[in-house]
């Protein structure tokens, strides 16, 4: 697993000073944010390395009382196989 860090509004993954890995999200309301980004480079993908970043904001979002909107592809597509995020997700 790689160390994931976080500043407002984003997790990421650093490799040799550079981020290879992110996923961002905005306030989207009262207690909502929205997951709008996420991007793995050629050399991480396949890892596992974006499910890492949404457990990351997932369990963020659980930490703060907040529900996460689904508006990147990766988190929709996330969102709607399984009930793994049904407690943060907004569309519930």
């Amino acid at each position: 697993m790689e160390t994931i860090k976080h500043e407002e509004g984003i997790f990421f993954i650093e490799k040799e000073g550079k981020r290879v890995a992110e996923i961002t999200y905005v306030p989207a309301g009262e207690k909502t944010i929205n997951a709008n980004h996420t991007y793995v480079s050629a050399e991480l993908r396949g890892g596992g390395v974006a499910a890492q970043l949404l457990d990351a904001l997932a369990d963020y979002a659980r930490e703060n009382n907040l529900k996460i909107v689904p508006s990147c592809s990766y988190v929709v597509t996330k969102f709607s196989h399984g009930t793994k995020y049904d407690d943060v997700s907004a569309l519930k």
